[in-house]
């Protein structure tokens, strides 16, 4: 919904010393998610929320490392807090509890049941790690592969070199969306997902049915398609952040986890009713 007068101050964060901190209600919902502290050991002297905030500092602004303001903790520190997080797997367990969180909150069952699935590809940097070129788009560089519900929240998401075609992409996303929501069964995508390759792939993951959505021939200009508009809009909802303007990262799994933490990012607004 456009922002209009009347509503425009409750979508300000100019209180913040920066924009992309964390409210005491954001940090709340958040900081169950977080590690604990261990009863043994030297005790943890860093406060998470600072470290939260560091790092969607960091994926807001897209700034290198070594750039975070010395408001934040050490960069090591927020760095080393981050990478572990992306080995235990939390960053993808939050997006999903948070997901089921706010479709609560919008009256809709925890669970979805149908998803919209696309790609997205974006330049990658000289730090190397796994990359292709994508033909259709003359990109070099990795594609996020994401599916939504029909609110647009990312349901799941694997990024791939460029090279791979969306077809042998989205076997790889149907295995996630298997393992977080098994009542999604019901895919809606593009022109790029037909053929016979696709639902044989799909059929060794279970019931799977894939509805194709078309830009008529005839059409010129713009075009809203049915439901297809829902997965764009996500992508733009996360472009908004810097960090993902161009794939920086070393490695499939970085990559990967700073597009859940830009989903995150705003999913923390959203449930607290505060605005992108």
């Amino acid at each position: 919904m456009a922002r209009t007068e009347i509503t425009r101050a409750q979508y300000r964060r100019d209180d913040l010393e920066y924009t992309s901190d964390l409210r005491d209600a954001e940090w709340a919902l958040i900081a169950p998610l977080t590690p604990e502290r261990k009863r043994m050991g030297r005790p943890r002297r860093t406060d998470l929320r600072r470290v939260m905030e560091a790092i969607l500092y960091i994926v807001t602004t897209g700034c290198q490392w070594r750039q975070l303001p010395r408001h934040f903790p050490a960069f090591t520190t927020v760095q080393g807090y981050c990478y572990r997080w992306i080995r235990e797997g939390r960053w993808e367990a939050m997006n999903h509890i948070l997901v089921i969180l706010s479709r609560e909150q919008d009256g809709r069952y925890a669970m979805p049941s149908v998803g919209i699935i696309d790609s997205q590809s974006a330049k990658t940097a000289e730090n190397g790690g796994p990359r292709g070129y994508d033909a259709g788009k003359k990109i070099k560089g990795r594609k996020r592969h994401i599916a939504t519900d029909t609110l647009g929240h990312v349901v799941a998401a694997v990024v791939h070199p460029g090279d791979v075609q969306d077809r042998d992409g989205a076997p790889l996303v149907a295995s996630r969306i298997r393992s977080l929501f098994p009542w999604l069964r019901h895919l809606i995508g593009d022109g790029g997902y037909v053929g016979k390759k696709l639902r044989g792939a799909l059929a060794e993951l279970g019931r799977w049915t894939v509805e194709i959505v078309k830009r008529r021939d005839r059409a010129e200009g713009f075009v809203v398609l049915a439901k297809r508009w829902i997965v764009e809009r996500s992508f733009a909802w996360l472009g908004r952040c810097r960090r993902l303007t161009k794939d920086v990262e070393a490695t499939i799994s970085s990559s990967c986890a700073w597009l859940m933490i830009a989903h995150i990012r705003r999913f923390l607004r959203k449930i607290n009713q505060v605005a992108f």
